[in-house]
């Protein structure tokens, strides 16, 4: 049987249409094994993020990125959207991977790669953009602050995504307690935060450092810091330094004045027992030192130091009992009615390290004190001693007569009649009571 031409080419067109179908149908059941694969991605705003799909089996499928907006970006390797921030990294069957760079706020959201088999088949990719925080600011301090006046300093920061966080440090040492806000900036996803910080000035703050710290996860363990110096005035503080522990006469000695205070006094005023110094020849004045060239007796009194600046005065005061210079060497030999003997002491410089100032002075004041005890003690028996001598050879002289004196007219008879008619008696004997 002989076709004609015009049913042959129906055949030819009808044997192609079922080639066609079967070669569709193999490569669905081909593409069946074939999905696209892509992972969440986070970014630093003004950074570069790079988005990657990948195909483990693919027979020649095409590949599409595609952003929130469902705009393509890239066809395989052809561009589709003109963006100069987005580049192409790689184009093959099993990958396409792309760049975007100066990342924005806005270019957060979920992109889509498409392969596109029958049916298509898709995978999301959420891009994360963090906001970077300002650099923080501190304010409300007016230097310089008077001691014990309240102090509110106020650190803040705008831009961060998620919110940031705020740490207040004293020098090295963090304040805790502090409280802080947050608002959304006008974008709605960046965030503000604001701490507050509140004390009282004093004066062992002057000069410390006030630090105000912004931690986000954008910095990479990089925090930004903001600093404030604190200047604070007070009244002045006075101390008086001797330069010895123990004057003694004839010694010289300085008094020091030691003041501390912001402003610092320029000048100190001296003055003893409430008036002027009553000596300026050996009383000289040398800005904080008060030196006195040779102390005397007469140099005892209390002596005072004032200081003042614009905050307030202040002053202190010292007592100043000059010291007898001590004998150190004694030998004495007192004999009343008894004998003391005292032996020779050798000074506590000449057996002792001649630094123990202390140790000299308090044996020298235990000798003299010895000493004095012994004489006085002498001096009372001597006293006792010559009271008794002197009430034995005091009184009246009394004779012992013989009885009958009275009656007789002259003494020989008043013998003669004395008791026991002793003619040869013994002669009047006078004795001492």
């Amino acid at each position: 049987m002989i076709l004609k031409p015009s049913a042959l080419l129906c055949f030819y067109s009808l044997w192609g249409v079922l080639l066609q179908v079967t070669a569709v149908k193999n490569k669905s059941k081909a593409s069946q094994g074939q999905f696209p694969i892509t992972h969440n991605v986070t970014a630093v705003e003004g950074g570069t993020v790079n988005l990657t799909c990948r195909v483990d089996q693919n027979d020649n499928t095409s590949l599409q990125w595609s952003n929130p907006a469902q705009q393509t970006l890239y066809f395989d390797d052809k561009k589709a959207l003109r963006d100069n921030r987005i580049e192409l990294i790689r184009a093959s069957w099993h990958e396409l991977s792309i760049s975007i760079s100066d990342v924005s706020l806005s270019d957060e959201g979920q992109y889509t790669c498409s392969l596109f088999t029958m049916p298509v088949k898709t995978s999301k990719a959420f891009l994360t953009v963090l906001g970077v925080p300002e650099k923080p600011h501190i304010s409300g301090f007016t230097s310089p602050v008077m001691e014990g006046e309240s102090i509110q300093l106020t650190c803040k920061t705008s831009g961060s995504k998620p919110a940031a966080n705020l740490t207040w440090f004293k020098n090295d040492k963090e304040i805790q307690g502090v409280k802080k806000t947050q608002q959304r900036d006008s974008n709605g996803k960046t965030f503000t935060v604001v701490s507050i910080l509140d004390f009282r000035g004093d004066r062992r703050d002057d000069g410390a450092i006030i630090r105000c710290r912004v931690d986000h996860v954008s910095l990479n363990s990089t925090p930004q810091i903001a600093t404030q110096t604190l200047e604070i005035h007070y009244y002045p503080t006075v101390k008086i330094l001797p330069s010895t522990p123990l004057p003694q006469e004839g010694q010289p000695l300085v008094l020091t004045c030691e003041s501390r205070g912001k402003p610092l006094p320029e000048a100190v005023l001296w003055t003893k027992d409430g008036g002027e110094l009553p000596d300026p020849e050996r009383m000289v004045v040398n800005g904080r030192e008060l030196t006195i060239t040779f102390l005397n007796k007469t140099d005892n009194g209390t002596y005072r130091c004032e200081a003042a600046n614009r905050i307030g005065h202040s002053s202190a005061e010292y007592v100043l009992i000059v010291n007898d210079v001590p004998n150190t060497l004694f030998t004495t030999t007192i004999i009343p009615l008894f004998t003391f003997t005292t032996s020779t002491t050798t000074p506590a410089f000449s057996t002792k390290d001649p630094n123990a100032l202390a140790g000299q002075a308090a044996t020298d004041h235990a000798l003299i004190g010895g000493i004095v005890a012994v004489v006085v003690f002498v001096t009372l028996c001597s006293i006792i001693l010559l009271g008794r001598y002197l009430a034995r050879h005091k009184g009246t002289y009394l004779t012992n007569e013989a009885k009958g004196a009275e009656d007789a007219p002259d003494a020989d008879t008043a013998i003669i009649n004395a008791e026991g008619s002793q003619v040869n008696a013994e002669e009047k004997k006078e004795y001492f009571i």
